[in-house]
């Protein structure tokens, strides 16, 4: 397959396949349609020793669900329900991550909050830089139930959840919620999850058993 670029999406078929977002609040339902067709292509065409690796590029790996969208409704119940719309539809790109076969790595070069704090959740490890960058959570029922299959510090929940705040990468890491933030720049973070991704496949995980104990980790979302 051919790598294909543009302003919101980039995919390779190489080791390990990546897939990148632009610098836009999450998410229109179009934009979820279009993340769930590419996890889907993701798991029908992953290969035994192959692994996901998200990212971007710039500043932000982009903030929350777009308010200014709902706000379109017309009335502020219309604005309620749409965003609520898109709350529930995004749950599917959170399950279609957590289902797949292969490992998963998020490199984040940037911001990463409420939404995209749980697109990042939703990957096996993350990878941050050290000098640029906050990730944060308003939160709501499943992404509370990821939070706490994924962060198992009650202390750090409770930071994330009842405050709100933001947390830098080498914080992130002692909090146990990123894996790593030892990057200094987009280039070397992205470098980092792909070494990391390359070692993760020469593990030549069984995908059948390898998925049955990520889903099981987090089954209360698939519920």
């Amino acid at each position: 397959m051919k790598r294909r670029r543009s302003r919101s999406a980039r995919t390779e078929s190489e080791i390990p396949p990546t897939a990148a977002v632009s610098e836009v609040s999450t998410t229109p339902l179009i934009l979820i349609e279009t993340l769930i067709f590419a996890l889907s292509q993701v798991k029908s065409q992953a290969v035994h020793g192959s692994a996901l690796i998200t990212t971007t590029h710039g500043k932000f790996f982009s903030n929350s669900f777009d308010l200014a969208l709902a706000q379109f409704a017309g009335s502020s119940s219309g604005a309620v329900d749409r965003l609520h719309h898109l709350v529930a539809s995004f749950k599917s790109v959170v399950s279609a991550l957590l289902s797949l076969t292969i490992p998963t790595i998020v490199a984040l070069p940037g911001h990463a909050a409420s939404a995209r704090f749980l697109l990042a959740l939703s990957h096996d490890y993350i990878l941050m830089r050290r000098d640029r960058g906050n990730i944060g959570l308003t939160f709501i029922d499943y992404f509370t139930a990821l939070m706490r299959s994924k962060i198992g510090s009650a202390s750090a929940q409770r930071d994330i959840l009842l405050t709100g705040r933001k947390v830098k990468g080498e914080e992130a890491v002692r909090m146990g919620i990123v894996d790593s933030a030892a990057h200094d720049s987009e280039e070397s973070v992205f470098e980092a999850a792909v070494r990391h991704g390359e070692q993760l496949v020469k593990r030549k995980w069984n995908s059948e058993v390898y998925v049955e104990i990520i889903t099981g980790l987090v089954r209360s979302l698939f519920s």
